[in-house]
């Protein structure tokens, strides 16, 4: 038998990602009644750690950049210390199963200008002078088409571009590949230009903070639960395993939620801070024929694979960024020094196009992980005593050509129904930055209400 409970000014988000986490926050600072519904038994949504059979994992492989201004600044005003919770890198590396060596390309301009310098003048027998002055007109034009037309640069798939502006297939393989697939798992041919140019526009004007950030522990202990706790210190209420069955709609409006075990909560706004796919089922169910929604529910989510191992002693001599291209490694790293601190050895990668990865059998993809690694030169895999695949195919949407049109607003025309996640329209594409923006936003939009 259901159970109804409400609340005249309750605003109720569902997900307790970074998202759902950011909008709740800033309700909360303000004085407004607020609870936070999240399904899995942590917080953190695409950003958590947990234990899966016997293993400490994460929902992949994350790294904090450098040029994000609100995501630490909520961070800050929520008294985390950053200094505290990430290392920062001051180079990255970048392996291709046919070059000489390693590419090794530093990171800090500020703090270490010199070894930034010389890894864009060096390296030359991993790129050669001609493959660099080859990526100077793209990138030229890119930043230019993504500030005078970001609606034509999203149709372009990446490696047409490329080829537009005469970049050599080389550069192509060994630079834009980690660029684009070594963060965002698809293949250049599948990835739009805009995501591409977009990804890295907003860190120009803020060139001298561009460096990479390993989280000192799992990012669920370090970061989201510490978040969580902050919201409540101020008033709010966090609730894992409450997954939501569905919306209750009245009269064309949105006035609260159903959850799996029956219960239902009544509320002034609900705050949908789910994951893409689960988004568009929610609203869908009530509000499939509204027009307003109709690009948001053709937005397409993309699956993400990652393999998780621990080792009898570390993988590579740093814990830092590097890239596989030309394998199914798009980014990894050592974590035994940051991430994972007792263990002797453990990493986390990122593999390569995942909609082949998928739905093939665990040992498959895990023997295909160890074949790449092989290729580039790492036999230390041998000494791999445990892993994981951790893969799902709801978190991300798509970062194909036309795919930011259909990115929705945060600010619904339905009246008490807001949205939140990186999916939904802002300049920071799938980043937690941008679930940042997108929380805050939609709290905006319910605060001026």
């Amino acid at each position: 038998m259901s159970q109804t409970s409400s609340s005249e000014n309750l605003t109720l988000v569902i997900g307790a990602g970074l998202a759902g986490l950011a909008c709740a926050f800033e309700l909360a600072e303000k004085g407004k009644p607020v609870l936070v519904l999240e399904a899995a038994p942590y917080v953190g949504g695409r950003t958590a750690n947990w234990n899966e059979n016997g293993m400490e994992v994460e929902s992949g492989f994350h790294k904090f950049i450098g040029y994000y201004t609100l995501l630490p600044e909520l961070l800050e005003r929520a008294g985390i210390d950053l200094n505290e919770m990430l290392f920062w890198e001051k180079s990255m590396e970048a392996r291709h199963p046919d070059a000489e060596e390693f590419g090794e390309f530093g990171l800090d301009v500020v703090r270490a200008p010199i070894k930034t310098l010389l890894g864009a003048l060096g390296n030359n027998s991993y790129l050669t002078p001609a493959d660099k002055a080859s990526l100077i007109p793209f990138f030229t034009a890119g930043f230019k088409d993504y500030l005078s037309d970001p609606e034509e640069l999203d149709e372009i798939p990446l490696n047409e571009y490329a080829e537009r502006h005469g970049v050599t297939k080389q550069a192509l393989e060994r630079i834009l590949e980690p660029l684009s697939s070594g963060i965002f798992f698809l293949p250049p041919e599948q990835y739009s230009s805009y995501a591409f140019f977009g990804l890295f526009a907003p860190g120009i004007p803020r060139l001298h903070k561009m460096r990479i950030g390993a989280f000192s522990g799992g990012m669920t202990d370090v970061m989201c639960r510490p978040l969580a706790d902050a919201v409540e210190r101020l008033g709010g209420t966090v609730r894992t395993s409450a997954p939501v069955k569905s919306l209750i709609a009245e009269n064309g409006s949105v006035v609260g939620v159903e959850l799996e075990n029956g219960e239902r909560l009544k509320a002034a706004n609900v705050v949908v801070a789910a994951n893409v796919r689960r988004a568009q089922k929610l609203v869908a169910e009530h509000f499939g024929a509204v027009s307003w929604f109709a690009p948001f529910f053709e937005l397409e989510a993309m699956p993400h694979v990652t393999a998780q191992f621990e080792l009898t002693e570390p993988l590579l001599p740093q814990d830092r960024t590097t890239f596989g291209p030309g394998t199914q490694l798009g980014s990894f790293g050592e974590q035994s020094r940051t991430t994972f601190r007792d263990k002797a050895g453990r990493t986390s990668i990122i593999l390569v196009d995942p909609d082949a990865l998928i739905d093939l059998p665990e040992e498959e993809v895990w023997q295909r992980t160890v074949e790449s690694l092989t290729a580039i030169g790492l036999d230390g895999i041998d000494k791999a005593t445990d892993h994981r695949i951790i893969r799902g195919d709801e978190n991300f949407y798509r970062l194909s050509p036309g795919s930011e049109k259909k990115r929705p607003k945060q600010i619904t025309p339905i009246p008490g129904l807001f949205l939140a996640g990186d999916y939904t329209k802002q300049p920071f594409l799938a980043t937690m930055e941008g679930a940042v923006i997108s929380g805050q936003r939609a709290a905006r939009g319910i605060l001026k209400n």
